[in-house]
């Protein structure tokens, strides 16, 4: 389950990343060169948004797993006492 997290922030970094340099290029020479940026661009930004989500998503279904499990640790047999 982590390296699906680790998975998933990866391509959110590099949607990020794709996004940035996208933003940051130099100006386009005409509006149809613009256009296919600001395209790219967004769909650079949904796939980070869907991989964020992805990723707080299988945080999220570790956290309850992790919750699932640590009642039954508390419901452990306790130690022998020695007072008599």
């Amino acid at each position: 389950m982590t390296s699906q997290v680790l998975r998933s922030l990866l391509v959110a970094g590099a949607a990020v990343a794709a996004l940035s340099i996208a933003a940051c290029n130099k100006p386009a020479n005409n509006a149809s060169e613009a256009n296919a940026a600001a395209g790219d661009a967004n769909a650079a930004a949904a796939e980070a948004g869907t991989a964020a989500n992805t990723a707080a998503s299988d945080a999220n279904s570790a956290a309850s797993a992790a919750n699932a499990a640590a009642p039954a640790s508390a419901n452990a047999m306790a130690p022998a006492s020695n007072s008599q």
